[in-house]
């Protein structure tokens, strides 16, 4: 009896690693939102990443994270490292492209909870009176990531957060004096 119990939670074991296995290799989280507001105004909001933080809902789940800025004030090269609690864990992102009203792209290297590099573009697309802003982060998702993403849904996760920047970015920008 005990043999037969061992041998159906191998098979299980078994399955269960094909199925993490066969999960998708990547990821991409995305969300959008229209902004009154044009795309130039928006990218310095990103490409500052002093500003960022006026928006970033992390930064909201722990104000108490230790944030430190290293290279230009803006732009290619400015980066920013925090350590704050586990829900916001510890890493590093820095700028890595930029076009002016229309892309800032960086790097995302997390160090905890877990180690990974990921992307991240936010893009500016100007539509009628409004720009949207699309934020999004992708890359490879290695077998822990698949695992975990069988019990978590990551993208509604990570996608909640998107949308409580975006719309504390659209309240910031749509409230500022026009200059």
């Amino acid at each position: 009896m005990f043999v037969k119990i061992l041998l159906g939670l191998a098979v299980l074991l078994v399955l269960l690693v094909v199925v993490i296995a066969t999960r998708p290799g990547t990821f991409r989280y995305t969300r959008s939102l229209g902004i009154a507001a044009p795309p130039e105004v928006l990218f310095a909001q990103v490409n500052d990443l002093h500003k960022f933080q006026d928006w970033n809902p992390w930064s909201k789940i722990d104000p108490a994270a230790v944030m430190t800025y290293t290279g230009p004030a803006s732009g290619v090269g400015s980066a920013y490292s925090w350590a704050g609690n586990k829900e916001v864990g510890e890493g590093t992102m820095t700028l890595v492209e930029t076009k002016p009203g229309e892309l800032v792209r960086a790097r995302m290297d997390f160090r905890k909870p877990f180690a990974a590099t990921n992307t991240v573009d936010f893009t500016f697309k100007p539509e009628g009176n409004h720009t949207v802003v699309t934020w999004s982060m992708y890359g490879p998702n290695n077998f822990m990531g698949k695992a975990i993403g069988l019990f978590i849904d990551c993208d509604k996760m990570c996608g909640d957060q998107f949308s409580k920047g975006l719309a504390t970015l659209k309240s910031l920008a749509e409230s500022a004096p026009e200059t």
